[in-house]
């Protein structure tokens, strides 16, 4: 059927960083409903095997690999665990990020360079390290970065974290333009306001779901399943002539006048 020959990743290996909860979990359930077998990154092992467990209850394929993606060895002792494990890797989504609301009267050099270290410079490292393996391969490959809506507008109280996701919207268009030549193809989904468990008290939050419906066009919070369908998307063979492109999911936040 063309649905399966589009969006089928059978026998396909995924990673998905910051994959232990919320937007990241449930991008790795989507594609394990695809076919793919997923391994779930991020620095707490046991919520790891977790959610690891729930995607092998709901008849999919999942293994936790747990490391710190601003450390470089530990990235590296991870892909090598890849190839030794599976042989290869086809997607990557690097979901992980840390966030720090500190204004720039309180900005610190020390933490600035902390969040880079995280948000731009590691997830940069393990693309271009997860780009040169799939290349070496000679399949085709997809990578996908989360950035977020947020790096092309401004907002007061919140600079590194802008910064940082400003930083990955113009590595995404280097790294595509790097590697189109191996049929790797290099995507940022631009999430806007989530319903997730991270901003479950904002959620919860009467004027803060206000602000929400003010700001959006579709007047709602996104729920993690959203992100999960444009997620699939990018990472199947349907979006093999996607490359170098900010998928903004945000209700229409990014278009309200």
């Amino acid at each position: 059927m063309l649905v399966d020959r589009l969006f089928s990743l059978q026998g396909q290996v995924a990673l998905v960083t910051g994959a232990a909860r919320g937007l990241g979990l449930e991008m790795a359930r989507a594609l394990a409903s695809a076919g793919a077998t997923m391994l779930l990154s991020g620095r707490d092992a046991v919520k790891l095997e977790t959610a690891a467990a729930r995607i092998g209850d709901e008849g999919g394929s999942a293994v936790a690999l747990p490391f710190d993606l601003a450390d470089s060895e530990e990235t590296v002792r991870a892909l090598a665990r890849i190839q030794r494990d599976h042989g290869r890797l086809d997607i990557l989504i690097a979901n992980a990020g840390i966030r720090d609301r500190t204004g720039f009267a309180a900005l610190t050099r020390h933490s600035f360079a902390r969040l880079l270290a995280t948000n731009l410079i590691g997830t940069t490292d393990l693309a271009q390290r997860a780009a040169r393996m799939m290349a070496e391969a000679g399949r085709d490959g997809r990578i996908i970065i989360i950035g977020s809506m947020i790096s092309s507008l401004a907002a007061a109280g919140d600079p590194a974290y802008l910064a940082s996701k400003a930083g990955l919207t113009g590595m995404v268009r280097a790294l595509a333009a790097e590697h189109g030549r191996n049929r790797i193809t290099v995507n940022d989904i631009a999430p806007g306001s989530f319903a997730t468990e991270f901003n479950a008290a904002l959620a919860a939050d009467d004027a803060a779901t206000a602000m929400v419906r003010e700001r959006t066009v579709l007047e709602r919070w996104g729920t993690p399943e959203e992100i999960a369908a444009a997620a699939l998307f990018l990472a199947s063979p349907g979006a093999a002539y996607v490359t170098g492109h900010r998928l903004v999911v945000d209700g229409g936040m990014s278009v309200k006048a």
